[in-house]
């Protein structure tokens, strides 16, 4: 099993070159490509000559010996009732989906829209707006031989500070959308924090896992939590029951890649220690694969 990372923690020190040099020294099979930010910021691959930058980025990380696996679309995917942002939105979706194919990455994470007052088992609303979302990407995740990975998500309610229910919190619920797209070009991304929320009605990452499969589940978002809050931290610093975890993705056979999604863990260390953290993350996924022959 290859190991994996987001590029976004060292990006932000060392720009995105060095950050991928960065993450091919320090041992990372692959990488994580984020674009979380391009909707607010300057960014070359919002440009006209995109296509140069991240061909350049392809040769870097060739030449360093490492490899994109994934990429990470910015977020939200859809907002609701709003829009001008949707409008703004969707381009840069179509973007990040021609730049993981640039950068040769297998799939791009793109979040479901989540609506508010989600209830398991979702709602007609909710349903309509991600099969439309997801059918007009379609095209583009053929034409550029890349496919597109649903995240399990959750809403969350600053006024009581707790969880709740949204799109694909569920394991019916995500089989369900999985099932409902073409399998060639859809995959479910397991948000392995994301699972088990306190008050989401969710299931526990064990049981999405299982639920899904091994023809469903070819993507990972691998952090730690306190089953309450979204920490996005080291596994074994919190509560996620990373032996259940683990079994269960031998259980289905799991093809993918290990990413991890732990950057705010990297944030707590001043950037002078980015470095070592980011070592330290690498050899709990090396524990893993070591320990249950992934």
């Amino acid at each position: 099993m290859r190991i994996s990372t987001l590029t976004e923690r060292l990006a932000k020190i060392y720009g995105e070159e060095n950050a991928i040099r960065k993450l091919a020294e320090i041992g990372y099979d692959c990488y994580d490509y984020s674009m979380f930010s391009i909707k607010e910021e300057d960014h070359p691959i919002t440009g006209n000559d995109f296509e140069s930058y991240v061909k350049n980025l392809r040769s870097v990380a060739e030449d360093c010996g490492i490899s994109c696996n994934q990429s990470h679309a910015p977020f939200p995917s859809f907002l609701e009732g709003n829009e001008d942002y949707n409008k703004h939105i969707f381009p840069l979706l179509v973007r990040a989906i021609e730049v993981t194919g640039l950068l040769g990455g297998d799939t791009v994470i793109i979040h479901p829209a989540v609506f508010s007052g989600h209830k398991i088992g979702g709602d007609s609303l909710c349903w309509d707006t991600n099969m439309e979302l997801y059918g007009s990407l379609l095209p583009y995740a053929k034409s550029n031989n890349v496919k597109i990975a649903l995240e399990n998500m959750f809403n969350w309610y600053k006024d009581d500070a707790t969880a709740s229910p949204a799109t694909c919190s569920s394991a019916d619920e995500f089989v369900r959308y999985m099932d409902a797209l073409d399998p060639n070009y859809f995959v479910a991304c397991l948000d392995i924090g994301h699972s088990g929320m306190e008050n989401t009605g969710g299931n526990s990452a064990p049981e999405m896992i299982r639920a899904l499969g091994g023809k469903r589940l070819k993507a990972l978002h691998v952090h730690d939590n306190d089953l309450v809050h979204d920490l996005h931290t080291l596994p074994f610093t919190e509560k996620v029951d990373w032996d259940e975890t683990m079994k269960a993705l031998k259980e289905i056979n799991y093809d993918g890649d290990f990413t991890f999604e732990a950057d705010a863990f990297l944030s707590k260390f001043p950037d002078d220690l980015a470095i070592h953290a980011s070592k330290l993350m690498l050899e709990v996924g090396r524990y893993f694969v070591r320990k249950y022959q992934l």
